[in-house]
């Protein structure tokens, strides 16, 4: 019995830019091994092509009798099962803080409301975590099955990665000596990092990046690097008209700033005492307002595109997924549709994005830098636009952290609590999930807002929304979609009987087999029955990622039961095994079990890590 090939349940994809460290999703295939009385007939199944070394997808024999039972009543295909959509759980991750900024631990679920556009919810799931918590739940669920012998050549891992930080330092807007001050200040954050967390460093200008890694040895040498690198040109002109005033003048037509832009250009040199001064200023205004929105925007669209990237980048990391972006603030322009798509993806991968400005308490000087100064006095009404702009800057960095459910730091110079409110892991946070009620398949945006019973003095953070499912979603994309994003959380959902195990056997010293066993307790499972048959299509996913969270290997099966009522009852008192094997190095990994149903519409996400020397 040969099944066909493998359908690939992640395609292949680069990396957010060239370059720059990246993943490869490949095609996923896995084996079923069945344990008790019924066992599927000896077969080979076709392999996905795929980028990583083959991975060995082999089913035990049995006598003739059972096979042709078990042939009848469980087959195993390499292609997606049909799912209705499921009604969405959503889950919120809060941290409620104190008057000192402080994270507490001491709620009760009863102490939380959460609102879905306004209307109160019923919180179906509640957890208090704290980091590391998934770490030690695998370690202590291995070191338990490791003591019962049921998972022999297996040890734990001490730090599975849970959280991610990606730091993205503005270097085309940020000046020297701000860039200094964040840069030490980012150091000593650094230095604080706990051994479950995993942090990268970018830079808008691309020049300057490390991927996650737990070395800090590797991120403090990066962040010496840092420099600035400015796209425009950074030199005194007359009439100086920044990218503010440019967008004033050209795209929104304000009199007023052209009026300020004139009255500079008629005491510019070259201008005044010339036969037709009003005539020049006009021509050396208007090319000095095109050169500005040119510069303005490249810099602008190249620091969005890069953020864009990162936030797609960090949302396959198995985790909690902070970026924590490092800017003077810039603006925008016509450039709504860019920022609110980062937003949008943002919410829908669970990306949260910190703000950082990192111009801390700043004065505005209207004369120009001591560096680079102003070539004329400004005209009076300058100081005005000036202002503006300086304040305009921060409007961009506060949308996207407020839009996300982040933390935007501003106006303060002690960059230390900076770097400890945006990037620092809370010591508690709560982990809240509901099911919204007649949710419409209309793929619109749903507020959401936390709140307190009693709020006294403490404040919440929180993500701010959700996208519902769109109607029109086919049901095998929509299926496979909630389970890639099963897969790239650190979640556990227990809707379905299932146990994780995984086993390690070394080939030689730099290679090893590592097993990945799903048991599945199939009497305890919801069926349709048709025909005198119990019914359910079970689909598992299993995934394995590095001691950093980069996605090494993956394999899936699609498996349909029509199981008779005598099996079912008393034949498959230990249920099915559905088995994974991945050929890796010796090292430390981290494994994520997801299994859906089709006919409960059920699914089950487990961790597990393994640490092969």
């Amino acid at each position: 019995m040969n099944a066909p090939e493998a359908w690939p349940f992640f395609s292949a994809r680069r990396a957010w830019r060239q370059n720059c460290p990246g993943q490869w999703f490949n095609c996923l295939s896995c084996g079923v091994l069945l344990f008790g009385c019924i066992i599927l007939p000896d077969c080979t199944f076709a392999r996905a092509q795929s980028t990583t070394p083959p991975v060995s997808s082999t089913v035990s024999s049995a006598s003739p009798s059972t096979n042709q039972q078990a042939s009848a009543e469980i087959t195993a295909q390499d292609q997606p099962a049909t799912f209705k959509v499921n009604v969405k759980l959503v889950v919120v991750r809060a941290v409620v803080r104190d008057a000192t900024g402080h994270a507490i631990s001491n709620l009760k679920k009863d102490d939380f409301r959460v609102f879905d556009k306004g209307k109160p919810q019923v919180i179906t799931q509640f957890e208090v975590e704290e980091p590391g918590d998934v770490s030690a739940k695998a370690r202590q669920a291995s070191e338990q099955k490791a003591n019962s012998n049921e998972t022999p050549n297996t040890i734990a891992s001490a730090a599975i990665p849970e959280r991610f930080i990606a730091y993205l330092f503005d270097d085309i807007h940020l000046q020297f000596g701000d860039l200094a001050r964040v840069r030490e200040a980012a150091g000593r954050q650094v230095a604080t990092l706990r051994p479950t967390d995993r942090a990268a460093i970018f830079t808008t200008s691309g020049q300057t990046q490390l991927d996650f890694t737990d070395d800090r040895t590797k991120l403090h040498a990066t962040l010496l690097r840092l420099m600035p690198r400015p796209i425009s040109p950074l030199k005194a002109d007359c009439p100086d008209i920044d990218y503010y005033q440019a967008d004033l003048i050209l795209n929104q037509n304000d009199p007023y700033a052209s009026q300020i832009a004139m009255q500079e250009a008629l005491t510019c040199p070259g201008v005044a005492g010339t036969p037709n001064p009003t005539t020049i200023a006009a021509a050396l205004i208007n090319m000095k307002t095109t050169e500005a929105l040119q510069y303005g925007d490249q810099q602008s669209h190249v620091s969005l595109t890069v953020l864009q990237s990162i936030v797609r980048n960090i949302s396959r990391m198995p985790g909690q997924r902070n970026l924590v972006l490092i800017s003077p603030g810039f603006i925008a322009p016509q450039m709504q549709y860019e920022y609110n798509d980062i937003i949008e993806h943002a919410l829908r991968s669970q990306v949260v994005i910190d703000t950082l400005d990192a111009r801390g308490v700043y004065t505005v000087d209207t004369l120009g830098d001591i560096a680079n100064p102003a070539l004329v006095s400004p005209p009076p009404g300058k100081a005005m636009i000036v202002i503006a702009a300086a304040s305009a800057n921060d409007d961009l960095l506060s949308a996207l952290a407020d839009g996300t459910g982040g933390v935007f730091f501003h106006n303060s110079n002690n960059l230390d609590d900076g770097f400890r409110r945006t990037a620092q892991a809370p010591a508690y946070s709560y982990v809240l999930a509901f099911s919204p009620q007649n949710l419409k398949l209309d793929g619109t945006f749903h507020t959401l807002k936390v709140t307190l019973k009693d709020p006294q003095k403490l404040s919440v953070q929180a993500r701010r929304g959700y996208f519902a499912p769109k109607h029109a979603a086919d049901p095998d994309e929509q299926a496979k979609q909630e389970i890639e994003e099963a897969m790239y959380s650190q979640d556990e959902l227990h809707n379905l009987p299932v146990s994780l195990q995984t086993q390690f056997f070394k080939a030689s010293d730099d290679a090893a087999k590592l097993i990945v066993l799903a048991h599945v307790d199939v009497q305890r499972m919801h069926y349709r029955k048709a025909d005198g048959r119990n019914n359910d299509v079970l689909t598992c996913v299993s995934a394995v990622f590095n001691r950093n969270g980069n996605f090494v290997q993956g394999l899936e099966k699609t498996v349909t039961m029509h199981w008779k009522d005598e099996t079912l009852e008393h034949r498959l008192g230990s249920g099915i095994t559905l088995k994974s094997s991945f050929d890796v190095k010796p090292g430390s990994y981290f494994v994520r079990l997801v299994v859906r149903d089709s006919e409960g519409q059920l699914m089950s996400a487990e961790n597990g890590t393994v640490e092969i020397r």
